[in-house]
């Protein structure tokens, strides 16, 4: 079901507030918003009190929100929500942990999706929350609880993914939010390698992303036996 914040008129620009604590990188997913002249970044801040007053003043139509060590996600959606205004989050993560996930989307997130995301990625999850969709990952979904719920149940299957003992480690390390380059150094193996186990991966649990493969771990319990 498509949650309940209405379009914007299409003939002013996406009003966009952008949170997150590495000053670089607001500084340059604002340069990259503004290559698209449909959006408009009213405002930049460090994930904390200041973003939820920065949102409040702006009232912008998208909040991409990144992660903090001292600010949880659903800490900042929670006080966006107790104010009482109505904006599309998305969230920019490094790793999956399910129960926040939850947390979040309960809050009212719409989006979530990798601090490693192609830049594509990113301007279709704003098109996609905007239309009144959910996006997880790399594709539009009608909910993301929905899509949560479907790796749960098939837990079950757990048995039958067959991993390697070197594959639980990369799966770990993936879930952690680790680059190719960062777990070749954590296993010393090589970035081919570590390319070569992830597609291995991927097809013995049907996963195409990152993402989507730590998303699947955590809902199949996958740490729980590594």
């Amino acid at each position: 079901m498509p949650h309940p914040l209405s379009a914007p008129a299409a003939t002013r620009p996406i009003r966009i507030v952008i949170a997150d604590d590495h000053p670089i990188f607001r500084d340059g997913l604002r340069r990259l918003l503004k290559t698209d002249p449909s959006l408009h970044v009213v405002g930049e801040a460090g994930v904390g009190p200041h973003a939820v007053t920065l949102v409040c003043e702006q009232a912008p139509d998208v909040l991409v929100l990144g992660p903090a060590e001292g600010a949880p996600a659903a800490d900042i959606l929670r006080l966006v929500a107790e104010a009482g205004v109505a904006v599309r989050t998305i969230l920019l993560v490094r790793s999956i942990d399910i129960a926040e996930v939850t947390d979040a989307v309960q809050l009212g997130a719409c989006g979530l999706l990798s601090k490693e995301s192609p830049a594509h990625v990113l301007f279709e999850s704003i098109e996609s929350v905007m239309s009144g969709a959910y996006w997880v990952g790399h594709e539009a979904t009608a909910n993301l609880l929905a899509s949560a719920r479907r790796f749960a149940a098939e837990r079950r299957q757990t048995q039958r993914f067959g991993l390697t003992a070197r594959e639980q480690d990369i799966v770990r390390a993936v879930v952690d939010g680790d680059t190719n380059k960062e777990i070749a150094h954590r296993l010393t193996i090589s970035e081919n390698t570590v390319k070569r186990h992830l597609l291995h991966i991927f097809n013995k649990v049907g996963a195409s992303s990152r993402v989507e493969l730590a998303l699947f771990a955590a809902h199949h319990q996958l740490l729980d036996r590594i």
